[in-house]
C-alpha cells in the first residue's frame, strides 16, 4: 500500500513546537563556565523573580502539551496504512490528557477574576477563557484523532490531523496573547492583539418591575334592621268561681 497522503502533514505537524523549541539553542548554548558564574553573581535575589519564575513555567507549560501531541501526530502520520496499534494508541491518548488537565489547571488558577462592578450586574459576562477554550478543543481534537488512528481509518486521519495542529497552534497563541508573557520585540515583527479578556460589555441593567396598585377596600356590609319586638300575648281571663 502507497503511503499515507497525511504523511505531507509532518512537516506542518512539526511547525507548532518549533514555536517553543526555537528558543532551546539559546539555553543549550551556554557554557558551563558560564552558568557557574551566573550561579555565583546571581546570589542576590533577583528583581521581579516571582513574575520571570511565572512566565518560565508558562512556557514549560506550553511545552508539556505540545510534547506529547506531537508524538502522537509523529506517530500516525509515520504508519504506512494510518492505523496504531490500541496500546499505543492509549499510551499517547493517556499522556496527552495528563498534560492537558495540567495545563487547564494552571490556566484557571490564573485566571481573570471579575470585579465587583462585574459581579454587581446580573447575567454579566465573565472574562473570556480562551487558553482554556483552546485546551479543550485541542483535547477533542485528539480524542478524534486517536479514535480514527485505532481504527485505521486513513480518510478520519486525514481529516483530523489538521485539527490536531490547529488545536497546537491555537494554544500556542492564547499563551502568547493571554498578558503573562513579555511582547515579543524582535524587528520586523508585527504587534500582538490583546485578548478580549476584560472591559467586556456588561448586560444593560433592567427596568424594575412597576409596583402592583393595592387593592380598594371592600364596602362595610350595612347593618341589618332589628326584629321589632313581639307582642305581648293578653292575660286569659279567669274562670268563675262555683256558687
Amino acid at each position: 500500500m502507497s503511503a499515507l497522503p497525511v504523511r505531507r502533514l509532518a512537516t506542518s505537524a512539526l511547525c507548532a513546537s518549533l514555536l517553543i523549541g526555537a528558543a532551546a539553542p539559546v539555553f543549550a548554548a551556554d557554557s558551563a563556565d558560564e552558568r557557574v558564574s551566573r550561579t555565583v553573581v546571581s546570589s542576590a535575589p533577583v528583581p521581579d523573580a516571582n513574575a520571570l519564575l511565572g512566565q518560565i513555567k508558562s512556557l514549560h507549560d506550553t511545552g508539556g502539551v505540545l510534547t506529547p501531541v506531537t508524538d502522537l501526530l509523529d506517530a500516525v502520520l509515520k504508519t504506512k496504512d494510518g492505523k496504531l496499534p490500541a496500546e499505543d494508541a492509549q499510551k499517547h491518548a493517556d499522556a496527552i490528557k495528563t498534560a492537558i488537565d495540567a495545563a487547564k489547571d494552571e490556566a484557571a488558577a490564573t485566571a481573570p477574576v471579575p470585579d465587583a462592578a462585574e459581579e454587581a450586574v446580573p447575567d454579566a459576562k465573565a472574562p473570556l477563557d480562551v487558553k482554556g477554550d483552546a485546551l479543550a478543543a485541542l483535547q477533542s481534537a485528539v480524542d478524534a484523532l486517536v479514535k480514527a488512528a485505532t481504527a485505521g481509518d486513513v480518510t478520519a486521519v486525514a481529516t483530523q490531523a489538521p485539527v490536531v495542529v490547529t488545536g497546537l497552534v491555537n494554544f500556542v497563541a492564547a499563551t502568547l496573547l493571554s498578558g503573562t508573557l513579555p511582547a515579543p520585540n524582535l524587528p520586523g515583527l508585527p504587534a500582538l492583539p490583546q485578548l478580549p479578556t476584560s472591559n467586556l460589555p456588561t448586560t444593560p441593567t433592567l427596568p424594575q418591575t412597576p409596583a402592583v396598585p393595592q387593592t380598594p377596600a371592600l364596602p362595610q356590609t350595612p347593618a341589618l334592621p332589628q326584629t321589632p319586638a313581639l307582642p305581648q300575648t293578653p292575660s286569659l281571663p279567669q274562670a268563675p268561681l262555683p256558687s
